[in-house]
């Protein structure tokens, strides 16, 4: 009996090491369509439910690419939703930047908070982002305090990361699909 009970917890401790392993080792993209938007998106390695989005209109013709984030917060403070519009100081990959807060929306016991980095030209950006990717081998994303802004007072956890290293082929996949919806509008 105590044989068998061992090469049954061998067998689960191997299961557990190569399901964390592969866990940690893939880079999952999504790539669909809503509408007549078309995205990418990866979750991030901190909190996985935060999203790094790459969305393509079929309004500008395919040819911009709406960059933004989400980060998940469990805090509840009373005025958070005062942040939409706002612009919030970040630091990506240490390089201070602002991030415009686009929602704030009650999310299972906080709130999900979707972020904008901006609308650029879809080739351009999406070849400067691999490149920064490849310099650093890292995109990380940490919210920070600015004038009269607390960080800590709105997010419990304020930096995430992503692995880029599938960028240029997702959202190359996403520009397909959605030059695809302007053949079908044609």
């Amino acid at each position: 009996m105590r044989r068998v009970l061992l090469i049954i917890l061998l067998h689960l401790s191997l299961f557990f090491i190569v399901f964390a392993y592969q866990a940690q080792a893939e880079e999952e993209w999504t790539i669909d369509r809503f509408k007549d938007l078309t995205y990418a998106r990866v979750s991030g390695e901190v909190t996985h439910g935060d999203s790094l989005n790459f969305f393509i209109s079929r309004n500008d013709d395919c040819l911009k690419v709406y960059n933004n984030f989400t980060f998940y917060t469990y805090e509840k403070p009373g005025d958070i939703k005062q942040l939409v519009d706002r612009n919030i100081p970040i630091k990506l990959n240490g390089a201070d930047l602002t991030a415009n807060v686009m929602s704030v929306s009650p999310f299972l016991m906080g709130y999900r908070v979707s972020f904008s980095l901006g609308t650029f030209p879809i080739r351009d950006y999406i070849y400067f982002l691999k490149e920064f990717y490849d310099e650093f081998q890292k995109y990380e994303i940490e919210i920070v305090d600015g004038i009269d802004f607390k960080a800590e007072k709105y997010f419990d956890v304020r930096v995430n990361n992503w692995k880029l290293d599938k960028l240029v082929p997702s959202v190359e996949e996403a520009h397909k699909l959605c030059k695809k919806l302007n053949d079908l509008e044609s």
